[in-house]
């Protein structure tokens, strides 16, 4: 048997599958995208996500075949994302996957999507040395860990309210920058000053976050100066929202000795935020891990990498649908 895995990813909006080996080489991936059936909502609308991943669902995980090469005898499981997510979308993949284990006689793993972004830093290649600690910042999560290794992983903080992803798609949608925003404002930032002192919420509490109070900021300046130029408002929320994750970071490195500073999620991709990192990591002579741009966000690859946790276990046996196997909360 091939030391392959199948990963399906349908989280949120985007139906996802990839085949992966152990070693984190990705042997074929496929998305079907529904930026189209939500871009006139500005954001996603979840009836209509879960309808469309119905449709995807099954030539996507047949077209992750045909583009490897392989057939379902040739995988050694089925990872599938478990949650967090949108409940109608999480359904489709989650029983998608559980037929397909059992018409082709296979494990299915359900995997939490946070430690699917976990593992994405070992796609392509391997870069993550232990112990390491990780910044997840997403569309709908903002945390800090420590891995003392894959299966030893320990929450340090999170956000009381809006992630970063969130806050940068509102952001977008005051700047009228349409959706998804957070790209477009990063780019938009870099032609700007950050000449406007919006607040750094919980910036001197632990390793918490809090990002509502700085996007309530956003709004009611734009409310009450209307001749600023866009380009300063978003370097000023940008720089707002680094010096509360570098700063945040900084703190969690000095606390929990790490060989590595691993980012992930979608917001790893910002490149605001890699070019902070690595000087940070200069200044700790710490390595920084990141995932490659293209594995930033939601993927069904680093599902399916997440499952190899579970595999080398050694505690399934097919047919075995365990969709709530967990190690701790990740």
């Amino acid at each position: 048997m091939n030391d392959v895995v199948l990963g399906i990813e349908t989280s949120c909006d985007d139906t996802a599958a990839a085949l992966v080996d152990s070693r984190g080489n990705i042997l074929s991936s496929v998305v079907a995208s529904q930026l189209d059936v939500h871009a006139a909502f500005g954001g996603i609308y979840p009836e209509f996500a879960a309808r469309a991943h119905i449709s995807a669902i099954l030539p996507t995980v047949h077209e992750t075949f045909r583009a490897a090469g392989l057939a379902p005898a040739d995988i050694r499981a089925i990872g599938v994302t478990r949650g967090p997510g949108l409940v109608g979308s999480l359904l489709v993949g989650l029983n998608a996957a559980a037929g397909l284990g059992i018409g082709w006689n296979k494990p299915v793993i359900g995997i939490n999507h946070l430690r699917g972004h976990l593992r994405s830093a070992d796609l392509e290649q391997e870069r993550v040395k232990y112990p390491a600690t990780v910044l997840l910042v997403s569309g709908g999560h903002t945390l800090l860990a420590h891995m003392k290794s894959v299966t030893e992983i320990e929450l340090l903080g999170g956000t009381s309210d809006d992630s970063v992803g969130e806050c940068y798609d509102k952001v977008g949608r005051m700047l009228g920058l349409g959706y998804p925003g957070g790209p477009v404002v990063d780019r938009l930032a870099m032609k700007g000053a950050a000449s406007i002192p919006f607040p750094r919420p919980v910036i001197h509490k632990g390793l918490q976050f809090s990002f509502s109070g700085l996007k309530s900021a956003v709004a009611r300046y734009m409310d009450s100066a209307d001749n600023t130029p866009h380009e300063d408002i978003a370097a000023s929320f940008v720089r707002a929202v680094m010096d509360v994750l570098i700063r945040k970071s900084r703190l969690a490195l000095k606390q929990y000795p790490s060989r590595s500073f691993v980012i992930v999620g979608g917001v790893a991709a910002s490149p605001q935020l890699r070019e902070e990192a690595a000087t940070l990591c200069r200044k700790l002579n710490i390595e920084l891990c990141l995932p490659p741009l293209r594995w930033s966000t939601d993927n069904a690859a680093m599902v399916a990498l997440a499952a190899f946790d579970y595999l080398n276990l050694s505690v399934l046996k097919p047919p075995v649908a365990d969709l709530q196997l967990a190690m701790n909360d990740f």
